[in-house]
């Protein structure tokens, strides 16, 4: 249990251990306030950082450097969801100012593929082929000779995909500005920057024909997914749950992902069955436990009880950070909102 008295010497041991590698005085209100929340045992090192890059799009200011060493201390530290949150959060905040560093993640071939998906886009988060996912999610033109490069060349099938993703927004951002057209770029319904646009089309026959074709391009897959997503109900649903049979990992990470948004329970057996499944991608299981953790009925919860001692680390991690948000969302506290304004910490004697 961190002692509100001892917060500001955990603040600078954090910085000591490299657990954030700027000066403490670029802290965010709402990480600073984390010691509001010391009463609880289960605001571990490695969740804090979760939550805070989580929900860093809504309070940071646009500053390259601060942002890049944010990114960097996830990427060097042994979280692995860690390194995840923090390349979907610059994904999420479009900032142009992120894809240098974002651009250096997606070329670095040591990484984990997961995070590397994660850059492509806007949704990024550090561990899968996120890189290439936050890429596609700032949508500027600049990005495609680095997108085109490791489409070809990258060894990890699911960072290709995520490339392959990226490219086709950014090519339908583009038609659309010159069009004049703007459903590409209308907001999502679930707040989400998405890497691609919802179907069209209103038929949810039609969109689950779309997305279990297995011959059909990954773009126009995810576009069937967002369809179905936004088309809502329970034909629609099952249309999704269904696509978690995808040969494609990046497709069902996605389908996972999409399942967690619609919180609905009836998802929460095949979730269930890709959390405890071994063989599948990391980077599946891994959302599959945040998707169950939105659910948050009695047999998720056990469930992400038991899989957070998993040995596979981004699973375990997955599994405690839902555990811990879902206890603080039943706090009856806004994650988002609470920490608008610093308070004055003691000074370390």
């Amino acid at each position: 249990m961190l002692s509100r008295s001892i917060w500001p010497n955990t603040l600078n041991s954090l910085q000591k251990l490299g657990f954030w590698q700027f000066d403490l005085s670029t802290l965010p209100p709402f990480f600073l306030k984390l010691q509001a929340l010391s009463s609880s045992w289960k605001w571990r090192l490695m969740e804090i950082r979760s939550k805070s890059l989580l929900r860093q799009r809504n309070f940071f200011a646009s500053d390259y450097w601060t942002k890049r060493n944010r990114f960097r201390s996830g990427s060097e530290s042994s979280s692995l969801s860690g390194i995840c949150e923090a390349a979907f959060a610059l994904g999420q905040m479009q900032d142009a100012d992120a894809i240098p560093a974002l651009k250096l993640v997606l070329n670095d071939l040591s990484l984990h593929p997961i995070v590397r998906h994660e850059v492509d886009f806007s949704p990024a988060l550090a561990f899968f082929p996120f890189a290439a996912e936050a890429l596609g999610a700032i949508g500027l033109e600049s990005n495609i000779p680095l997108l085109k490069d490791s489409l070809d060349s990258d060894p990890a099938q699911e960072v290709r995909e995520t490339c392959e993703l990226a490219l086709s927004r950014i090519q339908e951002l583009k038609n659309a500005g010159d069009n004049h057209q703007s459903s590409t770029t209308a907001a999502s319904p679930f707040l989400s920057v998405d890497p691609a646009a919802p179907a069209s089309c209103s038929s949810v026959h039609k969109l689950r024909e779309v997305i279990l074709n297995e011959e059909k391009g990954m773009y126009e897959r995810y576009g069937a997914l967002f369809g179905l997503r936004n088309h809502g109900g329970d034909e629609a649903v099952a249309a999704v749950i269904e696509s978690l049979n995808a040969k494609s990992a990046l497709l069902r990470h996605e389908v996972a992902y999409v399942l967690g948004q619609l919180q609905n329970k009836s998802a929460s057996d095949a979730l269930s069955r890709i959390l405890k499944d071994v063989n599948e991608h990391p980077m599946v299981r891994h959302e599959a436990a945040e998707a169950l953790g939105s659910i948050a009925d009695d047999q998720c919860i056990s469930l992400l009880e038991e899989f957070s001692k998993d040995p596979e680390p981004i699973v375990s991690q997955s599994c405690e950070v839902a555990l811990s948000m879902l206890d603080f969302e039943r706090s009856g506290k806004s994650f988002e909102y609470l920490f608008m304004q610093a308070p004055q910490l003691q000074e370390a004697t």
